[in-house]
Parts: structure tokens; C-alpha cells; sequence
């Protein structure tokens, strides 16, 4: 038992490359991480410089990279490191650090796009009341609201662990989660995975439902008024948004049912493909 996990290395399950794959798998990682960063810093200088982009739609999705990046930055430079160290020890704070920034990078996402699909609805279903109601006070409230309760869910969720006293040191998995926290735990961790639960039912169903809701809305909209702009619009507005959430909920709920029978290589693929925003 160890009661002091300040001072703890925990060993991440083994990525069981061969020397021929450590290169290619090294310079895989870096470029990805490298382009993610490129590419959402890129969005972020373009929503910011163009005056044009100064609109509710763009600026919640102004958030969406700097979720993306923090997601990012939580998981490939402790990949990178441990590919070219052949090192899969990580100290026990690092893997909370770790498993607490991925698990709002995955929350923030998905509030972001369920904000962006109300923004959209409102745009499409209610255009005469959109100004009246996307004011930038508004606005700000609910970034606010995004960030506060992803943030506080999630300090709830990963603090939680920190009563227990821990058993075993190593993670059975590629990167440190909270459900792969709770399996080093000596005691009963029933509080803690009902809270879990509650956290996926809030969050996953919660998101699903607000996506049905206002695309429903907006194809009941579409069709009532017959238009082809009507149409176009909701095409030109919603497409890539309904395509980056669905992306989003496939990757979580393959997290979730991945089958630990998958071999390493697979899971590490895997693993590496969900950290790129779409």
C-alpha cells in the first residue's frame, strides 16, 4: 500500500514497439502534436485578427481549439517522451495532471459544440430575435457557464481519487484516465464511479440531446419554409458542426467500449487519432 502517492511512478501500459517502429512512431507523434498546434493557433490568430469572424457564431468557436490544444498538449509530449526514452514510468501527480486536462479537453469539446448548435439554431429558427438574444453579454455568460461547469465537474471527479489510499502502480492504459486511476485504489470506488456515471449520462447524453433538439428544429424549419436559401444555410452552417460532433461522440464512445483484446499497436493508434480535433 502506499498512503504517500505525492512520491509515486506509476507505469503506463507498454506501447511494445520494436526498434524498427520507435523512430517512425517518435516522429509521428511530434509532427501530430506539431500540426494540431499549428493548425488551432492558426484558427485562433484568424478568428482574432478578422473583424469579420467578431460573431457569437465564431467566437464560441474560438474556444474549440483551445480545448483541442490543451487535449493535445495532456497527451503527446508524455507519448513522445516515453517513445524516445523507452521509458513508460510517470510520476503519480503528472498522471492526475495528465488525466485531469484530457478529461477537459473531452468535456469542453463537448459543451462548445452544444453551444454552437443553440447559437445555430437561434440563427436559423428564430433570425428576427437572434441579435436580441446572442448579445455579447449573453454571449459571455455562456462561455463562462462552458467553462465553470466543465471545470468544476471535472476537479470534482479527478479530486475524488485523492481519498484513496493506493494499491497497485500500474495504469492499464496508454495514458492516464480516471477510470484507470480508480483501478489503483485499495478501497471500494463505488462513490466515485457512480459520479463518473453521472458525469458521462450529464455530459454525452446531455450534448446528444441538445444536438437532436436544435437539428430538428432546424430541419423542421427548413422544411416548413421550402426554400433552397433556407436549405443552403443550414447546409453551410451546421454541415461541418454536426460532422465534428459526431467524430467527437464515435471517438468517446470507442474510448468506452474499446476492448482491452485489441493489441497495443492498435490501441496506441487509436489513442494518438482521438487527440486530433477535426
Amino acid at each position: 500500500m502506499y498512503t504517500n502517492a505525492s512520491g509515486l511512478l506509476l507505469t503506463l501500459t507498454t506501447l511494445g514497439l520494436s526498434d524498427a517502429y520507435i523512430y517512425p512512431a517518435f516522429l509521428f507523434g511530434t509532427l501530430t502534436y506539431l500540426l494540431i498546434m499549428f493548425f488551432n493557433l492558426l484558427v485562433l490568430i484568424t478568428i482574432a485578427w478578422s473583424k469579420k469572424l467578431h460573431k457569437p457564431m465564431f467566437i464560441l468557436l474560438f474556444n474549440l481549439p483551445i480545448s483541442d490544444m490543451v487535449g493535445a498538449t495532456a497527451f503527446f509530449p508524455q507519448l513522445v517522451f516515453s517513445i524516445a526514452s523507452q521509458n513508460r514510468l510517470i510520476s503519480y501527480p503528472a498522471c492526475i495532471t495528465q488525466a485531469f486536462l484530457i478529461h477537459v479537453y473531452v468535456t469542453g469539446n463537448l459543451l462548445i459544440l452544444s453551444a454552437m448548435a443553440y447559437d445555430r439554431y437561434i440563427a436559423i429558427c428564430c433570425p428576427l430575435k437572434y441579435n436580441a438574444i446572442m448579445t455579447p453579454h449573453n454571449l459571455l455568460r455562456i462561455i463562462i457557464l462552458i467553462w465553470f461547469i466543465n471545470l468544476s465537474l471535472m476537479v470534482t471527479l479527478i479530486s475524488l481519487n485523492g481519498r484513496f489510499t493506493i494499491c497497485r502502480t500500474n495504469i492499464v492504459d496508454l495514458n492516464c484516465n480516471n477510470p484507470s486511476l480508480l483501478k489503483l485504489a485499495c478501497e471500494d470506488t463505488q462513490v466515485n464511479n457512480y459520479y463518473g456515471l453521472f458525469c458521462t449520462v450529464l455530459l454525452q447524453g446531455g450534448s446528444l440531446l441538445i444536438i437532436v433538439f436544435t437539428y430538428a428544429q432546424i430541419l423542421r424549419t427548413c422544411v416548413m419554409n421550402n426554400q433552397s436559401d433556407a436549405w443552403r444555410k443550414a447546409i453551410q452552417t451546421c454541415g461541418s458542426h454536426l460532422v465534428v460532433f459526431l467524430i467527437l461522440q464515435i471517438n468517446a464512445m470507442f474510448a468506452v467500449f474499446l476492448p482491452i483484446k485489441y493489441s497495443t499497436g492498435h490501441r496506441f493508434l487509436f489513442a494518438t487519432l482521438t487527440q486530433i480535433p477535426a
